[in-house]
């Protein structure tokens, strides 16, 4: 089995070619791909499926080989396991957010009103979702040829069902729907042998995202078994978000003065400006040299640059979601989760005010090894409250749930500046919790039974 060495300052080796390539490597720049979730009707045909499957998927780091820059990877739901007939002692060694799923969880993390599992996006929620299936490509002839091998698989196999699709691509801007460079930061995960997207930040251990590896406690996270089904996998939520991108636009323009006023406001609500430079290290304006500068764009810490949060608030989007070293309530590394955005839909034209109808928005995948102190912490209790940095009651500015109630304190001197009467620029339309298997366990799940 090939091995990546860790840190020097570490004896940990993850056996990265046993982990799915989806797991860890960030995804292509550019991209195209597609989301599939599938129901298994029949044991014996989702094992089948499994074995037609086995040869798409890899492991290991990127290829620097950018017509292999491309993977499929393959996920279940608790359910899924379930259809597949895991046995029941493996079942219950899951955690139990894991076993519930992310429509049973709702509430906990602030998926509520219109953004509750009634007003899902059908099948999410439904336990109807057993299989997903995610492609990703630096472009869209390879995806196509990926994409065509998943198709002969399932349409090989009655008894598997495609329920659900979603094309994702990078828009032409390379941006989010918002308008923002996403896709930046990436960890520095001890014994992979991938480099994090932050040159100062110390490596996080393996087990916070990989099973079967020490964590940030230094134990090792709750694995289930058999162990051959639980090392190298991880856990995964899948998250369907419609953007209300005229909304945004509204409420920067009603709150600012002029264009300048406008492109602040809204690098103070996200974090970074458009093209992905950091407030921490390009506090007045934009700066696309930064931005496009590995080294720079991402190497920055808060207590060290900007602790008083009057360059980037400590409510903006990307400081709550990764505070890095800032003065917080908590360990900010125990709640750490590998992010991947993936646009889908058409853009909302420049300067257009009012919403068109279309769909758009962003898949996001959240990894991580502990679904409860990672992705439901984070929500609950940095996207969704503000407790942690000292602002009682504020939301996330952009991925926060609002009533049209709530406000946003941007720190500044002589006077801060509070927004206030926030609504919702993005809405939940779906999710799912996932187990995505390492290949050893993938191969063990799809053994026919004797």
């Amino acid at each position: 089995m090939s091995t990546a060495d860790s840190d020097s300052t570490a004896g940990v080796r993850v056996e990265i070619e046993d982990v799915q390539s989806g797991a860890l490597r960030p995804r292509p720049v550019p991209y195209e791909g597609k989301f599939l979730f599938l129901r298994v009707d029949d044991p014996r045909a989702g094992r089948a499926l499994l074995r037609r499957l086995l040869p798409l998927t890899s492991g290991g780091l990127p290829s620097t080989d950018r017509s292999r820059d491309a993977w499929v990877s393959v996920a279940f739901t608790f359910q899924g396991l379930r259809a597949l007939g895991v046995p029941q002692e493996s079942l219950d060694s899951f955690p139990q957010a894991f076993r519930e799923g992310m429509a049973a969880r709702a509430a906990l993390i602030g998926d509520v009103g219109d953004n509750a599992p009634d007003h899902w996006e059908e099948p999410f929620g439904s336990g109807d979702v057993h299989v997903a299936l995610s492609a990703l490509a630096s472009d869209a002839g390879q995806l196509d040829r990926d994409l065509e091998q998943v198709r002969v698989a399932y349409q090989e196999t009655p008894g598997v069902q495609v329920i659900w699709a979603q094309d994702v691509h990078q828009l032409p801007t390379g941006r989010t729907t918002f308008g923002f460079r996403d896709g930046i930061s990436h960890p520095n995960i001890e014994g992979v042998g991938l480099p994090g997207s932050n040159p100062r930040e110390t490596p996080i251990k393996a087990g916070e995202f990989i099973l079967g590896y020490p964590d940030e406690t230094g134990n090792l996270p709750p694995m289930p078994t058999p162990e051959v089904l639980g090392r190298n996998g991880t856990y995964v939520a899948v998250r369907k978000l419609r953007t209300d991108v005229a909304a945004w636009r509204r409420y920067l323009r009603a709150n600012s003065s002029d264009a300048a006023e406008e492109a602040l406001l809204a690098a103070k609500m996200v974090g970074r400006w458009p093209s992905g430079a950091p407030l921490a290290l390009a506090p007045e304006h934009d700066d696309p040299e930064l931005a496009a500068d590995p080294q720079r764009v991402n190497n920055f810490l808060y207590r060290e640059d900007d602790d008083r949060g009057l360059r980037c608030p400590a409510g903006a989007h990307i400081r709550r979601n990764n505070p890095r070293d800032a003065t917080i309530i908590g360990d900010a590394r125990m709640h750490r989760l590998i992010r991947r955005g993936t646009t889908y839909g058409p853009p909302l034209p420049e300067g257009v005010l009012e919403d068109d109808g279309a769909d758009r928005g962003l898949v996001g995948v959240f990894i991580g090894a502990h679904l409860e102190r990672q992705f439901e912490f984070i929500k609950s209790e940095w996207v969704n409250d503000g407790n942690f940095i000292g602002y009682p009651g504020e939301k996330d500015p952009v991925a926060g749930h609002h009533d049209g109630t709530g406000s946003v304190t941007i720190p500044a001197k002589p006077v801060r500046r509070r927004l206030r009467n926030l609504p919702s620029f993005v809405a939940t339309r779906g999710g799912e919790y996932c187990f995505v298997p390492g290949l050893r366990a993938l191969r063990w799940l799809a053994e026919p039974e004797d």
